[in-house]
């Protein structure tokens, strides 16, 4: 008898352009020739898809699966890397690209072309990355931010998305511009203390957040550490000549930046702002808890296929 490995690929049909669902059938020929037996779960942005996808992986009668592999962008991999690490199994993680931005996809190499992924996540090649945890609670694998523009996510019309692709957040972003105000923050790490005027911050796990792939180059997925990145209030017609060092990867060391390293961060608000939602952080592109929060880094917390 031959033994056939158990696969679960969960898709969500909303994410990207929604195109995905016309790849699925080339993505369970590939797995079913390679060896596994496939179960799909079609997700949604429901607030339960969360806790449903944690119950096919580890609730009563869930299958004893060798493999998750999931097809949508961000905030569909965050649902189902929490979903994994609530249910206490060390089951593997393999990506496909089908979201908008698909910033932590294109990281780690995962090609644009369906089938070449299916491929390369068959191939079996495992490595063991970090996570970052929130308040002791929700999990991230690319990026925690918060302040200005790093809400846009959540209010970019889907139908811009589909028309525009990752060019959608750009186009939100530079409508909020001349709306911004410089934030307080109070910025503890695991040995030092910092008061600064913010317009927003991100704490990278891997290289790039909201379409923006060179945020910062260096950072990588395996050393315990995070990349903290704060955009230092400043003149906004200096933007344009930062926002071109920015997309050159060569900014980190400009004045407006604040650059820090470490694995642990806590940031506060020294002064609460007017705006109810600058208060909550985003999570890979999911709203988070409110301002303050703790981050930690947790090494090697997941396995994942590698490209």
């Amino acid at each position: 008898m031959y033994d056939l490995k158990k696969l679960l690929l969960i898709y969500n049909p909303a994410s990207g352009n929604g195109n995905f669902r016309e790849d699925l059938d080339d993505c369970v020929e590939v797995f079913q020739r390679c060896g596994y037996m496939v179960s799909i779960f079609r997700t949604s942005l429901e607030r339960d898809a969360g806790s449903r996808i944690e119950a096919l992986i580890s609730g009563e009668g869930a299958m004893n699966i060798d493999a998750v592999v999931v097809a949508g962008g961000d905030g569909t991999i965050s649902r189902v890397v929490n979903a994994i690490m609530r249910s206490g199994r060390d089951v593997p993680i393999g990506i496909i690209s089908a979201g908008t931005a698909n910033d932590f996809a294109r990281f780690i190499g995962v090609p644009s072309d369906v089938r070449a992924a299916c491929e390369a996540i068959a191939a079996r090649n495992l490595v063991r990355v970090d996570l970052g945890q929130v308040n002791g609670g929700s999990y991230f694998i690319n990026v925690c931010a918060a302040g200005m523009l790093t809400n846009i996510s959540h209010y970019v019309d889907q139908d811009l998305k589909n028309t525009f692709g990752k060019l959608a957040y750009y186009i939100k972003g530079i409508e909020q511009i001349p709306s911004f105000v410089p934030l307080r923050f109070r910025i503890i790490t695991s040995h030092e203390v910092f008061e600064e005027e913010l317009y927003f911050f991100f704490i990278l796990n891997s290289t790039g957040a909201g379409g923006f792939d060179r945020l910062s180059p260096a950072a990588r997925l395996d050393d315990g550490l995070f990349d903290f990145v704060g955009f230092r209030a400043f003149p906004i017609l200096e933007l344009p000549a930062l926002f071109i060092k920015v997309l050159a990867g060569d900014y980190l060391d400009d004045k407006h930046i604040l650059f820090l390293r470490d694995n642990f961060f806590r940031v506060e608000y020294m002064q609460p702002p007017g705006d109810v939602l600058l208060m909550k952080a985003d999570i890979d592109g999911e709203v988070g808890p409110q301002l303050p929060i703790e981050v930690r880094n947790i090494p090697g917390a997941l396995r994942i296929f590698t490209m």
